[in-house]
C-alpha cells in the first residue's frame, strides 16, 4: 500500500476502449478515453488523491499492470471491457494483488446481448457499476476513496 502522501488509484481499461467517442457512440457514448481518464483523475484530485491509468488491448499487458499495483496502489478501478466475459487470468490477477477492486462498464452490459451478463471479474470485484457512462468511473472511485479512508480513520 502507499503511504498517506502518495494515496493512488490504477485504473485499467481493457481492449477496444482507446476508441472510445468514434466506436459505437449510440453504446457507449462520445466521450474519449482522454475524457475517462479526465474524470477518474479529477475525481480522486477532489479528495488529494491520484490515479495511474493504463489501457490495453493486450492481455497480459494489462494482467502485468495488475500486478504492478501491488504496492503502488491502494485500489484498482478497472474496465476489463471484453475481457470480463472470457478472462479467467485477469480475475485471478485481482484476486492475487489483493486490493480492492471497483468494476466498471459503460454499458449496462445486462441489457446487451446474453455473452455479456457473465463478467468473471465481477467476483472479485467489491462494486459493479454498468450503465453509468463516464460518470461509473467517478462513482468507482468515489467509493475505493471513501471506503480506503473509512478503513484508515
Amino acid at each position: 500500500m502507499t503511504t498517506a502522501q502518495t494515496r493512488n488509484l490504477l485504473i485499467v481499461n481493457g481492449p477496444n476502449l482507446n476508441l472510445l467517442g468514434t466506436r459505437e457512440p449510440a453504446i457507449y457514448g462520445s466521450d474519449t478515453l482522454e475524457d475517462v481518464e479526465a474524470a477518474a483523475l479529477a475525481a480522486a484530485s477532489a479528495h488529494g488523491w491520484t490515479v495511474d491509468c493504463v489501457q490495453s488491448n493486450h492481455e497480459g499487458d494489462l494482467i502485468d499492470a495488475i500486478h504492478s499495483a501491488r504496492g503502488t496502489a491502494d485500489g484498482i478501478v478497472i474496465n476489463p471491457a471484453g475481457y470480463s466475459h472470457t478472462s479467467v487470468a485477469i480475475a485471478d490477477a485481482l484476486s492475487g494483488v489483493e486490493l480492492p477492486v471497483v468494476e466498471v462498464h459503460l454499458s449496462n452490459i445486462h441489457r446487451r446481448e446474453e455473452f455479456r451478463h457473465h463478467s468473471f471479474v465481477s467476483a472479485v470485484a467489491r462494486v459493479v457499476i454498468c450503465g453509468a457512462g463516464i460518470s461509473g468511473y467517478r462513482m468507482g472511485v468515489d467509493y475505493l476513496i471513501e471506503t480506503l479512508s473509512a478503513a484508515k480513520a
